[in-house]
């Protein structure tokens, strides 16, 4: 298995996109503006407390409300307060918890009221990115990720990845802990961390207690609402996350985001600077990587399947429910053997959707009905393999009487919900029908134009496949009759993201002309 990232950096932000084995299993897009992040910490002011849901209304600075509930606030909630006031008025000049007195936990079972007032200030942690109409969902249990571990500040514990099997690997990793972490400092020991070094886990250790001291230098200062840590941006996260011996490449285009790259992994990864690939062909990267192709394949309401089936994927505000069709498959094995193995091909391509996608909440999947009791076994077995490398928390339902898997999956960012329908060829999205047989004309007018009156050394045309084909096809093709006109050679290429009547201009340094 190969990983490879992607990155195509755009005016607007960076898309990512992530690669397995060629195929597309993440695709993400990293705005400018990156507040209100998953990991954020805000110094926020409470607006309201609502005794009937046992939570809180907290103002963080977005233009709704974020939710924080009784369950969120974390055994340590009372340490945390403590801490946050005592900052603010100047008596917590250190963030180092030595000295630190914790207060008594909080109640499992107790009422918000009790514990936090209106108006007052509270430090918290975005655990949900604002979604639809709903401001973001918060937490008070603070945790710093880290390459190998999560720091939890006001707490002892040292939770180990149930992934990390050798028990006697567990008492290492714990023994080794116990000697290094800080007083009032809690760590959970990540999966990757397992047959580390002692110097990298002291290093990563290291790192986040910098974090911590940044949080509090910049606690010190802050009035509510007000970000006082901010999350790293989403390509160092998923380096973070993902960096292994499997990741062959990163692909970008931009010189100075590559810098940036260059030294974040130098840091994590020291050596691996060398998977950082500067792409500079004259192709758009997601174009050249077959990326864009993928995104309209998988993005839409109808998604095919490699033997001929097909997906149907309606979203709903409550869920996402999927059909499975089998399509024009063929199979001479017999219905229920090709149930079977439409099914199962369905749950693998199914299973990347709901990551690439970001699909969370409920999923209902209406897979082909099969009578065999052992068949759906082996089908829910499949499914759960599949939705292994998930890495958001999610539950899978064994097959109801009706044949139905439900899923639940976690939610914490907005789904990537990308459009892949295309203006009318015809109409161009206005309804009224103009003469599409003059498009030609248009392009050539366009042309004369930068080459006779602009006076462009060179000239590059972007249009969709079909058109490509138009103006390549025949002996003396449109392309040759330009040459011969102009005495100069147009590039003609085929661009698939582009609409059947969308063209553009580039010029020798493959910057868009404007006309």
């Amino acid at each position: 298995m190969s990983l490879e990232l992607v990155l195509d950096a755009r005016p607007g932000g960076v898309w990512l996109a992530l690669l397995r084995d060629g195929k597309l299993v993440e695709l993400h897009e990293e705005h400018a503006n990156t507040d209100f992040m998953v990991g954020d910490i805000y110094l926020g002011k409470v607006r309201k407390v609502v005794p009937s849901l046992n939570a809180a209304f907290v103002d963080v600075g977005y233009e709704k409300d974020a939710f924080l509930h009784y369950l969120d606030l974390g055994p340590q909630f009372q340490s945390l307060d403590k801490f946050t006031r005592d900052t603010l008025q100047g008596k917590q000049n250190v963030a180092d918890l030595l000295y630190f007195k914790s207060e008594k936990d909080i109640p499992k079972d107790g009422k918000i009221t009790d514990i936090v007032s209106s108006s007052s200030p509270i430090l918290v942690q975005v655990a949900k990115e604002p979604i639809s109409s709903k401001g973001p969902r918060l937490c008070a249990e603070l945790t710093l990720a880290g390459r190998y571990l999560v720091l939890v500040p006001f707490s002892e514990k040292i939770s180990i990845s149930q992934k990390i099997k050798s028990q006697e690997e567990r008492d290492r990793l714990r023994n080794l802990m116990d000697d290094i972490k800080p007083k009032n400092f809690g760590v959970i020991i990540r999966t990757v961390a397992e047959n580390k070094k002692v110097e990298a886990l002291d290093q990563d250790l290291r790192n986040l207690m910098e974090k911590w001291k940044t949080m509090h230098a910049n606690l010190k200062q802050a009035t509510p609402p007000r970000r006082v840590l901010g999350e790293i941006d989403k390509t160092s996260s998923i380096l973070r996350d993902l960096l292994n011996a499997d990741f062959t490449n990163i692909h970008l285009s931009d010189e100075k985001l590559m810098a940036e790259l260059k030294e974040y992994i130098s840091g994590i990864a020291p050596g691996r600077e060398k998977i950082l690939k500067l792409y500079d062909g004259k192709l758009d990267i997601f174009e050249r990587f077959g990326i864009n192709k993928q995104i309209k394949t998988m993005f839409g309401k109808k998604v095919p399947l490699p033997s001929g089936g097909y997906l149907i994927i309606e979203h709903t505000e409550a869920m996402h429910v999927i059909d499975v069709n089998s399509g024009n498959r063929k199979g001479a094995e017999g219905q229920e053997s090709n149930a079977l193995a439409t099914n199962v091909e369905a749950a693998e391509e199914i299973a990347r959707l709901l990551q690439l996608r970001d699909m969370g909440g409920i999923v209902c999947i209406d897979f082909i009905d099969m009578h065999d009791k052992e068949n759906n076994k082996d089908l829910f077995e499949k499914l759960k393999e599949f939705m292994r490398s998930d890495r958001a928390k999610h539950n899978i339902l064994p097959p109801s009487k009706f044949g139905v898997v439900e899923i639940t999956r976690q939610r914490v960012r907005p789904e990537t919900d990308i459009n892949t329908s295309e203006k009318c060829p015809t109409c161009n999205g206005t309804g009224e029908v103009q003469a599409s047989i003059l498009f030609a004309e248009e392009i050539e007018m366009n042309l004369n134009f930068l080459l006779t009156d602009r006076k462009e050394a060179k000239v590059t045309l972007l249009v969709h496949p079909y058109l490509e084909a138009y103006f390549k096809r025949g002996f003396i093709s449109k392309q040759w009759k330009w040459f011969f006109k102009y005495k100069k050679w147009i590039d003609v290429r085929g661009v698939t993201a582009h609409h059947l009547l969308e063209y553009s201009f580039q010029d020798k340094n493959n910057n868009e002309i404007a006309l």
